[in-house]
């Protein structure tokens, strides 16, 4: 297989997963483990800033509402609950950092989160269907959708989507379209930050020298374009279906690893 087809199946491994509630870090690693090989830390910093691109165009025309017409007493409460989530994810996430902690980079760990998020994201999306019908995001949602954001930086295969969209569903705002497109839009800035941060440390450690800038962006282009449809189309299925086969797809894949894949892979 050319480089340049493993960069082009990266690329659409990041776009599809990114933002479906699967885990696009556990996917990543998964396939550079079976074959597709490891990349640099700017490389994934780049393809995934490919995909926050496609859910930013996505969203361009409400970010806009939210900015110019912040005056507007329903826009300010909700770009307040967006900022105050960001911040205690960033908070959190660099306290995280300080600390000491790191993704691992085996496969094991992901299967186990991949199994008990499919279960958890049933679990939760049972409770939420017998909650009130509601479309607007309460403050404690938003502290915590902060708060899940954080830890599923901290834990690959949890899934980023996954932990903001279910844990709005189970604060209380029971419409899923609603729940994720708090949790999408919260998600651009702070995945800009970390994408940031990221490249500028590989940049620092002299990553930028010996970095394949064409791989990076076709990467990017492909990772891009992939998301943007990937995202269309999960916003339109989840208006009127569940995200029980997500869960399922999670707790199958997160087996299968366990099974097959060698000890310490």
């Amino acid at each position: 297989m050319s480089d340049l087809i493993r960069v082009v199946l990266l690329g659409i491994v990041e776009g599809i997963t990114e933002f479906l509630p699967i885990s696009s870090t556990g996917h990543l690693l998964i396939a550079e483990k079976l074959g597709l090989g490891a990349r640099s830390d700017l490389f994934n910093v780049g393809i995934q800033a490919g995909a926050i691109l496609a859910v930013t165009l996505i969203y361009w025309r409400r970010i806009l509402e939210l900015l110019t017409k912040w005056r507007e007493p329903r826009n300010r409460d909700y770009l307040l609950k967006l900022i105050a989530a960001f911040l205690i994810t960033s908070v959190l996430g660099f306290i995280a950092v300080k600390l000491g902690f790191k993704l691992p980079k085996t496969v094991k760990p992901i299967a186990w989160a991949l199994v008990i998020g499919g279960v958890w994201m049933i679990v939760a999306e049972q409770i939420a269907a017998k909650q009130a019908d509601r479309s607007d995001v309460s403050w404690p949602a938003a502290i915590l959708v902060g708060i899940a954001q954080m830890i599923a930086g901290i834990f690959p295969g949890t899934s980023r989507s996954a932990a903001t969209i279910f844990t709005a569903l189970l604060a209380g705002t029971s419409d899923r379209a609603a729940a994720t497109e708090f949790a999408f839009l919260v998600g651009i800035p702070t995945m800009y930050a970390a994408s940031g941060y990221e490249a500028l440390k590989a940049v620092k450690a002299g990553g930028a020298a010996n970095e394949d800038w064409r791989a990076l962006a076709i990467g990017f282009v492909v990772s891009a374009i992939v998301a943007f449809v990937a995202v269309k189309w999960l916003l339109g299925y989840i208006r009127s279906h569940r995200f029980t086969p997500f869960a399922m797809y999670r707790i199958g894949l997160g087996i299968a690893l366990l099974i097959w894949m060698p000890a310490g892979a």
